[in-house]
């Protein structure tokens, strides 16, 4: 087997979850940067907005204490200092994408359930957003049994939405449809509702997951990086599960 070596620098409980597991299935970490590592793994997502490392520090300032050669392993990695390392970005990762979007919907719930005064069965819930976790979203909702309609833009969405027995929605008919909804839960990341029609409906509990914020008011909790904050072992096991697949083919 090719000499692996791994150096772990998230900080999340995610990240340190993944580590483990890796630990577990065999493969060598190490707790600090030398000749010998050939893998510097990052969180996922692995940078602030200012470009910092998600955790505080340079990812410069790691990778002159590492080999030239070393594989990057992150998400979102368009760093410039990256320009010339082999990278593994999960992000990129359709099958990485779609459990961990699976998982943000369970966590989604999470959030919910101490803003709702009924149980999941008697809230009329919107979901916004046919992507991954839209899709994931509306599933869950359906099968404890909640009343949910799908807002989307594309006609194809709502089409597929509606043929799999949801009712759906134009974006532009939401707010015909707020006064009876209970639970608004945004995933497009784009401008979809301002507070001027959102503010009306103070006892619809109302959560943004979006990596762009697509609601403004009074009350929205915007909620991002769920599976990290509520289910760190399981979004641990998925980094690692993806990065293990990773090794072994480049191992083969």
């Amino acid at each position: 087997m090719k000499h692996i070596l791994m150096y772990p620098v998230g900080t999340t409980d995610a990240c340190r979850c993944a580590g483990a597991y890796l630990k577990q299935a065999g493969f060598p970490l190490t707790d600090h940067p030398s000749p010998e590592v050939t893998h510097l793994m990052l969180d996922v997502p692995s940078f602030a907005g200012d470009g910092s490392l998600r955790g505080g520090g340079s990812l410069p300032a790691v990778l002159e204490r590492l080999p030239g050669g070393v594989t990057v392993i992150g998400g979102n990695l368009n760093h410039p200092s990256l320009a010339e390392h082999p990278v593994v970005d999960l992000l990129r990762d359709e099958e990485y994408l779609a459990k961990n979007a699976a998982i943000t919907a369970e966590c989604a719930l999470r959030v919910a359930f101490p803003l709702l005064p009924t149980v999941l069965t008697d809230t009329p819930a919107l979901v916004i957003g046919w992507g991954r976790i839209g899709k994931c979203l509306t599933k869950l909702l359906s099968a404890i049994g909640c009343p949910v309609t799908v807002a989307a833009r594309n006609p194809a969405d709502r089409a597929m939405a509606a043929a799999l027995g949801w009712n759906a929605v134009e974006i532009s008919k939401i707010p015909e449809i707020l006064p009876d909804i209970h639970l608004l839960l945004n995933t497009a990341p784009a401008p979809i509702l301002g507070a001027n029609i959102l503010d009306k409906y103070r006892k619809c509990a109302k959560i943004d997951l979006a990596s762009r914020p697509g609601l403004e008011g009074c009350g929205i909790v915007y909620a991002r990086g769920l599976p990290g904050q509520y289910a760190p072992e399981s979004s641990g096991a998925l980094i690692a599960e993806r990065i293990l697949r990773y090794l072994r083919e480049e191992t083969l």
